[in-house]
């Protein structure tokens, strides 16, 4: 039987190579291998890589264990995602689980998204597509497109800039559109930690992926949007985790088929902050 609840199930992706972590290559695959072997590993979803790096973190990998799942983050736009799909499909080394493309900055991102979908319904089958639409100009025709594909969003909540950290208020429209468009989302960077909290080195405010998790249950269950905006603002680790040792776990899992997963330069963080709060056992 896990030792994971439902509501944490694979819910960190590793990006270990990725800021402001950065880990070398060669230390990322092989910490990876370490998380998937230790007794929390169904906390830990698949390796997080760029396109560029592919070939190299196939290498690295090898197949002593078993091939390696990986999400792909596309440098390139629309054009890099059949290149890596394929890839994966001709290695034994890796598992091409899932991309994640970012729209290019432009006037008609409604069209961007166009392209996109377009690409990884010319080359996809099992594979999940990851959009990054942003939050200007008329995102939310961008994610109609993707919605109307079927595909899933991303969504930046942080960076080593602070204008990549979204407010509240835009966090929780971006959830609202999601449920609204029945997407399922992952978020990026930022948010390691479960509880919102400052930053002290840099004085960034990060968003809790605790918080992220419920103000999506919120969402699921009619919850307005300004008191999702009120449970991303919560700072009171006590309350969050109560509320989370509450759900039950068909309320958890309706919450995980829409908030899919965070990429996180650390594994062990996430892992730390969920047993200090007794959502997690000790180990």
């Amino acid at each position: 039987m896990s030792t994971i609840p439902v509501l944490f199930r694979h819910l960190v992706d590793d990006a270990a190579m990725f800021p402001p972590g950065e880990l070398p290559l060669v230390e990322a695959v092989a910490a990876h291998r370490e998380h998937r072997q230790a007794e929390y590993a169904e906390l830990v979803g698949p390796f997080v890589c760029t396109d560029e790096n592919l070939m190299k973190v196939a290498a690295e990998a090898g197949q002593a264990d078993g091939p390696l799942e990986v999400s792909v983050v596309i440098t390139g736009g629309a054009g890099g995602i059949e290149p890596a799909i394929r890839y994966g499909d001709r290695s034994a080394a890796l598992i091409v689980k899932s991309v994640e493309v970012r729209l290019r900055d432009e006037e008609d991102l409604s069209r961007n998204a166009l392209r996109v979908v377009r690409a990884c319904d010319d080359c996809m089958d099992d594979e999940t597509a990851y959009v990054e639409i942003g939050l200007e100009g008329a995102w939310e025709r961008a994610l109609d497109v993707v919605a109307d594909a079927g595909y899933a969003a991303k969504l930046r909540t942080g960076g080593l800039d602070p204008i990549l950290f979204p407010t509240s208020h835009e966090v929780a429209a971006f959830i609202t559109a999601c449920l609204d468009r029945e997407v399922a989302f992952k978020c990026t960077a930022g948010l390691h930690n479960a509880i919102r909290h400052t930053d002290r080195s840099t004085g960034f405010v990060h968003h809790g992926f605790l918080n992220v998790l419920l103000a999506t249950r919120a969402g699921l269950d009619g919850a307005p949007q300004d008191q999702l905006v009120r449970i991303l603002d919560n700072r009171d680790g006590e309350e969050l985790a109560t509320s989370a040792g509450e759900l039950s776990e068909e309320q958890a899992a309706g919450a995980r088929r829409w908030f899919t997963s965070f990429g996180s330069c650390s594994i062990d963080e996430p892992r730390q902050d969920l047993t200090a709060l007794g959502l997690l056992e000790a180990k």
